[in-house]
């Protein structure tokens, strides 16, 4: 392992051009909707897809404020061109070797297309137009608008905040380092908010190609399986519309991915301290009342007739068994805190020698 790192280490000086990385990534970006890709390319490429939108998630939960992620709205636009060029090249691999079986287009469409699919078509092209419906309607619309009203308070509140940091310098609670840092920050702020509004809208046409995309491929094949490679319509509807199901859904998860980390990113308090995971925690929980009170709604309601009451049984004993550890550890905590505040009042005083000697007043 360490002959492995330092091998790896003798290519850390080209880490350092990540200008020429970026640059010569979006020019394979483009590059994939003209040069047609092999089937194994396009498996590592719908990968790399799934693998950047994850990474991008879990990096917008564990940061402490937005102005730790504030390239999401640029990586937004790359992600969403990326997708699109994909979309392009599975469209090319469909339609061009669509009629030669369900893993012409590779592996991963393949597996995502029968395990989503199976036997009925139209179960598949249904999950699919819900997960559009959700990533469009519901999560980038909403993000959107939250990007839209946090940019025009921050808009807003800027002269404020700006003459609290001038009125701080002036007093001498700030030196002229920090001031220009918070400066700083309330720009990055602005900036942000407005940059996700514009990046909002890329989303919401990636989800609105995706269907007509779709709607081609699936139009498309039938056309070219029958009139051109002499298929019958079971064998090209099974063909073209598993393929067609599979590329959507390898499109649209991640596009729900990152629309789901955009609306985490936007709906961070800029105040917040910590990750998302403590936060919710921590605030969620707070009151053991509130989570005994929420158990005991669900056991009332697992004993009306008609209701299967082991689920509410189950999910209502375990919200009040949760309440009862809660509690137990609040009220050890308050006893830690009660014991440490008698032991800090009981404990011996140093007294100032220096304040108990006179001072005699002298004149010249």
């Amino acid at each position: 392992m360490e002959q492995l790192f330092q091998f790896l280490k003798r290519f850390e000086k080209y880490t350092k051009n990540t200008d020429l990385m970026i640059a010569f990534g979006l020019m394979g970006i483009l590059s994939v909707m003209i040069v047609p890709l092999p089937a194994f390319m396009l498996d590592m490429a719908l990968t790399l897809s799934l693998a950047i939108s994850l990474l991008i998630l879990l990096v917008s939960i564990y940061a402490k404020g937005i102005l730790e992620f504030t390239s999401f709205p640029s990586l937004l636009l790359m992600t969403t061109l990326f997708r699109l060029s994909l979309n392009v090249a599975t469209t090319r691999l469909i339609l061009t070797h669509g009629h030669e079986g369900t893993s012409a287009a590779g592996a991963v469409i393949h597996a995502f297309g029968d395990f989503v699919v199976g036997s009925n078509y139209v179960i598949g092209f249904i999950i699919f137009l819900i997960l559009n419906v959700i990533n469009f309607i519901v999560i980038t619309k909403g993000s959107g608008r939250v990007a839209e009203v946090a940019a025009r308070f921050t808009l807003d509140a800027m002269p404020g905040k700006q003459m609290s940091i001038d009125a701080d310098l002036n007093a001498g609670l700030i030196n002229e380092q920090e001031a220009r840092r918070r400066r700083k920050e309330i720009e990055q702020e602005a900036d942000f908010y407005g940059s996700m509004d514009g990046a909002s809208k890329f989303v919401r046409g990636d989800a609105i190609a995706g269907i007509i995309i779709t709607l081609i491929n699936i139009i498309g094949g039938l056309l070219i399986g029958i009139l051109q490679k002499d298929l019958d319509l079971m064998t090209a509807a099974k063909n073209y519309t598993m393929l067609t199901i599979g590329d959507g859904l390898l499109s649209q998860i991640p596009a729900l991915i990152i629309s789901t980390a955009a609306g985490i990113i936007v709906t961070r308090s800029s105040g917040a301290d910590g990750n998302m995971g403590n936060e919710v925690t921590n605030q969620l929980f707070a009151s053991p009342r509130a989570v005994n009170i929420a158990g005991g709604v669900l056991i009332i309601l697992g004993c009306i007739p008609g209701l299967p009451a082991m689920p509410f049984f189950l999910m209502g004993g375990s919200l009040i068994g949760l309440a009862w550890i809660l509690k137990r550890y609040k009220n050890e905590a308050e006893e830690t805190e009660r014991k440490k505040a008698e032991a800090a009042l009981m404990s011996p005083k140093k007294e100032n020698v220096e304040g108990m000697l006179p001072l005699d007043l002298v004149e010249l």
